[in-house]
């Protein structure tokens, strides 16, 4: 017999922060609404979905990223200062690269392009960073009467993005008293150095939780008895009848066995390079699909704090020796880029060797460089040669234009700046991560306010021409963005759960 239901309500493809966001706001205001959410890879962690940074047994821990990097699996990856220096073509633990197709000739390429599998998808792995977009960032056709802000709001909720899970850190407010004067002056108060808001909250024992899609599903999805998860399942494509979502067609990984389940509204969130995949496999290739394609260039330099005495260790904080903390700098329209400093072993790439003596003494600094939007930046799919589960095989086209250039450039001058604030610089330039590396891969069924060509889907996040098909994750962005994704991806999923309320709840009135 099989193990998946013949038919539900919602299908959603992909068990990340976005998935789990629809499942969430599904469970909260549909609860009649019945739901399967289907995950290629396996589950790695207990709760399903949690981050593997709550893993306190290292050895455990590690077991979980292997298991997460699906096909890449037994690949080297970076381990340590060496390698990021090297621009070593190695994944971050957790995560696999795409093996071939990631540059074409003559192109730039996206070289560490890379993916997890596994329940929670890269929410059991990311940095837990969720600043809220400003200025050009923002999406101004949803910008309109606080609805945004609303949409950030509630996508902090699910997240459980707090500023304080590290305002014990002994060393964070010397960092940020050290920025904010080079930095502050001419920008709003909501856009100065503070803290980075984290999806982070803390045990009554004192130790770090980070939020995974464990979180965002909360326990009125794991209560919800509408609602199922299954792993090791991989969706080969989006059924339509009459030009509508009627389903979809899985392989059960376990045994190879093919499978139907119906449904009239399916959820696509499988990554911003899965997703399309699965929308191409179907026939669902609207003009705009794989293109904008947009990853935010890397900077990365690191500093060992001046004037500063070793803290005592407090092993509630499990993997990590809470010192410096993580701090933000906002991008800005004038200053192009968003910086994260952070202590070295919150950092998601080692930058280099801790010292012994004064333990947390050392700081990465990150920025992230919005890129200059263009509708060549794509992925594309081949008909004929597949990838390691049998989907369309993915060819990477990507070049950085002459503005990108300059926007590097002027992040490797202020990058050294900071550095230079903060303290001690430990090399005599930064360097630039090798493209890939952010993993905030946007833009591939970006949003659009119509139906031009330029857009994959509507601004309730439904594909265009292809009734009851949603898109969800940080593909669905449609602005050039620097600030980590996560939250805003969140948000627009949010949105677009709350449609499909719309539809199948008797009790919610029909959007405009």
């Amino acid at each position: 017999m099989s193990r998946y239901p013949a038919e539900v309500d919602v299908v959603i493809v992909g068990s990340g922060p976005t998935g789990a966001a629809y499942a969430r706001i599904l469970s909260e205001q549909a609860p009649g609404a019945t739901i399967a959410m289907l995950e290629v890879g396996p589950t790695v962690s207990n709760p399903p979905g949690a981050h593997v940074k709550n893993i306190v047994d290292a050895d455990e821990r590690a077991a979980a990223q292997r298991r997460s990097q699906g096909p890449g699996d037994g690949a080297p990856t970076v381990n340590g200062p060496g390698a990021v220096k090297a621009g070593d073509r190695r994944a971050r633990p957790g995560t696999y690269l795409l093996p071939d197709g990631y540059a074409q000739a003559g192109e730039d390429g996206l070289p560490v392009a890379a993916f997890s599998s596994n329940v929670g998808g890269m929410g059991a792995h990311w940095t837990a960073a969720c600043p809220r977009p400003g200025d050009s960032e923002r999406i101004a056709f949803l910008d309109v009467d606080g609805e945004l802000d609303e949409l950030l709001d509630d996508a902090d909720r699910i997240l459980g993005v707090t500023v304080d899970a590290f305002d014990a850190a002994p060393f964070a407010p010397i960092v940020r008293e050290r920025l904010a004067p080079v930095v502050d002056d001419g920008r709003p108060a909501g856009r100065r150095v503070q803290r980075m808001p984290l999806a982070v909250h803390r045990r009554d024992d004192g130790r770090l939780v980070w939020s995974g899609s464990d979180i965002v599903l909360g326990d009125v999805t794991r209560a919800n008895p509408r609602f199922a998860l299954f792993d090791e399942t991989l969706v080969t494509r989006v059924r339509q009848t009459d030009g509508r979502a009627s389903g979809v067609e899985v392989r059960d990984l376990r045994d190879g066995t093919v499978h139907e389940i119906a449904a009239p509204h399916v959820v696509v969130a499988a990554d911003a390079l899965r997703t399309p995949q699965v929308l191409w496999a179907s026939g669902i290739r609207p003009a705009a699909l794989g293109r904008y394609l947009n990853d935010q260039a890397q900077v990365v330099f690191a500093s060992r704090l001046r004037g500063v005495e070793a803290p005592v260790r407090d092993d509630a904080a499990g993997a990590l020796n809470e010192t410096s903390g993580v701090s933000w700098v906002p991008f800005t329209d004038g200053f192009p880029f968003h910086g994260q400093i952070m202590q070295l072993d919150a950092s998601p790439v080692p930058l280099a060797d801790d010292d012994p003596v004064v333990p947390g003494s050392i700081v990465g600094l990150g920025l992230f460089c919005a890129k200059d939007l263009q509708a060549s930046d794509r992925v594309a799919f081949d008909d004929v040669e597949v990838d390691g589960y049998g989907m369309p095989a993915m060819r990477i086209h990507y070049t950085l234009t002459a503005a990108d250039h300059a926007v590097i450039e002027r992040a490797k001058d202020e990058i050294v700046r900071l550095g230079a604030v903060v303290g001690e610089p430990l090399d005599d330039r930064p360097f630039v991560m090798p493209l890939g590396s952010s993993l905030h891969y946007q833009g591939t069924v970006r949003m659009g306010a119509v139906d031009d060509g330029t857009s994959v889907c509507d601004p309730f996040c439904e594909v265009w021409g292809a009734p009851g098909v949603f898109v969800a994750g940080n593909g669905v962005i449609p602005t050039s963005t620097a600030c980590n994704p996560t939250l805003t991806s969140v948000a627009l999923a949010i949105r677009g759960a709350r449609r499909i309320i719309s539809r199948i709840s008797p009790d919610t009135q029909e959007e405009s």
